[in-house]
């Protein structure tokens, strides 16, 4: 380990980041320097009357290396994406001027990750992001699943560093764990009765990851978007090797926003008649109408399970609308790529491609 390393994190993400250093300290490298680790509550934010902010560094950082979590998503303490933003700028800052060795922005979903296409003249918010971070000193970022691989090579390497950790693992890990749970009904049920979906046709690769990785078919749909408004589906066909009818099909993508997409999809599917409709997806965006369409769903019978990470705060009123969503942690494994990083090992094995029956075959001890 070069450097000694603290944890911290802006208003939008203390409770999460609470949870990491707690993982964090149950390596035993860490476990004498707890004090020193955890100083998640030391940033302090001054609010001014005219919507101004500043931030201020509470502890000594000269010479250590940072690693801070913010998120500009729905977060428990309530503060809108505009502000979340600002007060991640100036916390780089601040920790610029307190002398830190290196920053790691630890973002795990990137709010404008979808604005990373370019026209002649529209602004791409996912490049003025990483632009500014960079900007400001952050020498690496580290994020869960970006909408799209090209948009890591907005980020100069020369400058900062960037890790796309592949958010889907902790979903196929889970469907191991709490729907397959052994080889055998990988091999006898998941291969002949279970199929994966995509979205859109755009999603047919990241559908396809978790095809290979279970050895089950692959659906893939393909919307007709009406470009002239946001968020709009006019139509599906539906692309398939083998018969839908009486599989368990399961809807994978990156993120949920206002689920038009997933609705009308659904509603689609109905007709092939398959045994059961499951979601799952990375980021719980959940931008309204999204609630509503799939408690919807839900209540007609056409969806069972809705599976996504904790990447985007999710409040405990959710499950009152939607008791089939499940809610996979991601904190262990952001702990696990900080003790990476900070003993200098490769992140090599965090980013290799999901093999569900050598996930299943691991020895466990208990």
């Amino acid at each position: 380990m070069q450097n000694d390393f603290i944890v911290l994190a802006t208003r939008s993400m203390q409770e999460y980041t609470d949870r990491v250093v707690q993982h964090l300290l149950h390596f035993p490298s860490f476990q004498e320097k707890a004090e020193l680790i955890n100083q998640v509550g030391s940033l302090r934010v001054d609010l001014f009357a005219d919507g101004e902010l500043e931030v201020a560094v509470g502890t000594s950082l000269r010479g250590k290396d940072v690693y801070l979590f913010s998120s500009a998503a729905r977060n428990p303490a309530g503060i809108p994406v505009e502000e979340a933003k600002i007060e991640l700028y100036h916390a780089i800052d601040a920790l610029k001027r307190a002398q830190a060795e290196r920053i790691c922005v630890f973002e795990p979903y990137v709010t404008c990750s979808r604005s990373d296409r370019t026209t002649r003249r529209n602004s791409v918010g996912l490049w003025i992001h990483f632009k500014i971070l960079s900007s400001l000193g952050a020498c690496h970022i580290i994020t869960y699943q970006l909408h799209s691989d090209k948009s890591k090579s907005m980020v100069d390497p020369t400058i900062c560093a960037i890790d796309d950790v592949p958010g889907l693992k902790l979903l196929k890990q889970y469907l191991c764990d709490r729907y397959i749970q052994s080889v055998d009904f990988l091999r006898n049920v998941v291969r002949s009765q279970w199929a994966f979906c995509s979205v859109d046709a755009g999603g047919e690769k990241l559908a396809r990851t978790f095809a290979n990785a279970f050895g089950a078919p692959l659906v893939v749909a393909h919307k007709q978007r009406d470009y002239s408004r946001a968020n709009t589906v006019e139509s599906i066909n539906i692309l398939s090797a083998e018969p839908i009818e009486g599989k368990v099909l399961w809807i994978v993508d990156d993120m949920i926003d206002t689920a038009g997409s997933v609705y009308s999809l659904i509603n689609a599917l109905e007709k092939f008649h398959p045994t059961e409709i499951n979601l799952a997806a990375v980021h719980a965006v959940f931008s309204s109408p999204a609630l509503e369409r799939l408690t919807e769903l839900t209540r007609r019978g056409l969806l069972k399970h809705i599976v996504v990470t904790d990447t985007v705060y999710c409040p405990e009123c959710f499950g009152e609308d939607l008791p089939n969503l499940e809610i996979v942690s991601s904190t262990e494994l952001s702990a696990q790529i900080i003790a990476t990083i900070a003993l200098d090992k490769s992140l090599g094995k965090l980013l290799e491609p999901f093999n569900a029956e050598a996930y299943l075959s691991r020895p466990r001890l208990f």
